[in-house]
């Protein structure tokens, strides 16, 4: 960074500690940086569209470009290929980060699982986990995160490996209540924003959260590129601190969230306060990564077999970025 950019930088900082507005001719001054989102719906990446939308992130100085990709991989995939600076994704990416992917975990979004449920069609006679015992669920794919948490179910349950059968259905929601129509299945792992859209119309219902099974496993997680960290790693700073004031917004202004969340989602506001509700409470609000969800990782790595030794689970983050407490 030049001298011009540093002296720059040093105004707006100034600006922003005296609560002043910056000059007209700094207005674009803010540093862009390139968000990967892993889902474009799912409630614990959306603190991004509150704090772009807000003016948050603005606030602290950064421009975020947000892209909305179709899964965790293929914005781990635009990471290491240098298409974005920031991934908003899982934990689970992690594993990746162990094998060398140019990137680190930067701050833990959200411990639990509070995002996915296991959803029944709406009629069900079902009303209890333990009555899914040999029964079919729905999965996305075999070695998903999907199919993890049903045989998670199972374990916690004391079944045996025939006692629930895991059916491959993916993750359309027209897909998956076409098999609640048919017979196909007895039960699904979906988003719960899904699960309250469907209950909305009578199709299906939530039997349980997946929190109700299975511990944290820092299941939103922001990731960093080496790229970032090295070069840039003032904007990196002042996007979690950005982040981190959009949490706090939406854990104190629920309807300004849920109308945002509506927007966001096309999903209506009745469904979105439903998911507000079981999903802000899982907010980390100083993004620091907790034990339980680093031991939940590990053990996650080693169920779905992702590396072929156990991994130093402290070279897999950092939290050298996090605004000072």
């Amino acid at each position: 960074m030049n001298g011009k950019r540093i002296a720059a930088w040093v105004l707006v900082a100034l600006a922003f500690a005296l609560g002043l507005p910056l000059p007209r001719h700094m207005a674009s001054a803010a540093e862009p940086l390139r968000v990967g989102k892993a889902d474009a719906h799912t409630t614990v990446f959306l603190p991004v569209d509150i704090g772009q939308r807000l003016g948050f992130f603005k606030k602290h100085g950064v421009a975020v470009e947000v892209s909305n990709f179709a899964g965790g991989s293929k914005v781990t995939q635009a990471m290491i290929a240098g298409g974005i600076d920031i991934g908003l994704n899982g934990g689970i990416e992690m594993a990746f980060v162990a094998k060398g992917a140019p990137m680190r975990g930067v701050c833990e979004i959200m411990g639990p699982i509070a995002m996915i449920g296991i959803a029944v069609p709406y009629q069900s006679a079902v009303h209890t986990l333990a009555e899914l015992k040999g029964k079919r669920v729905g999965i996305s794919s075999p070695g998903s995160l999907t199919d993890w948490i049903a045989n998670k179910l199972a374990a916690h349950e004391g079944w045996g490996p025939d006692d629930l059968s895991r059916v491959t259905i993916g993750n359309q929601a027209a897909a998956v209540i076409a098999a609640f129509r048919t017979n196909a299945i007895d039960a699904d792992v979906a988003a719960t924003t899904n699960i309250f859209k469907w209950h909305e119309k009578q199709e299906s219902r939530l039997l349980a959260p997946v929190t109700s099974f299975i511990g944290n496993m820092a299941a939103g997680t922001i990731y960093a590129s080496q790229h970032v960290m090295a070069d840039e790693p003032d904007a990196l700073r002042r996007f979690l601190a950005a982040w981190i004031e959009s949490v706090d917004y939406l854990a104190t202004h629920k309807s300004e969230a849920v109308k945002i969340y509506s927007e966001v989602t096309g999903a209506s506001e009745e469904v979105m306060s439903e998911e507000y509700d079981i999903t802000t409470g899982a907010f980390t609000r100083d993004c620091k990564f907790d034990a339980q969800s680093l031991a939940g990782l590990k053990g996650a790595f080693a169920d779905q077999k992702l590396l072929e030794t156990s991994p130093d689970m402290s070279k897999l983050y950092t939290e050298a970025y996090l605004p000072k407490q």
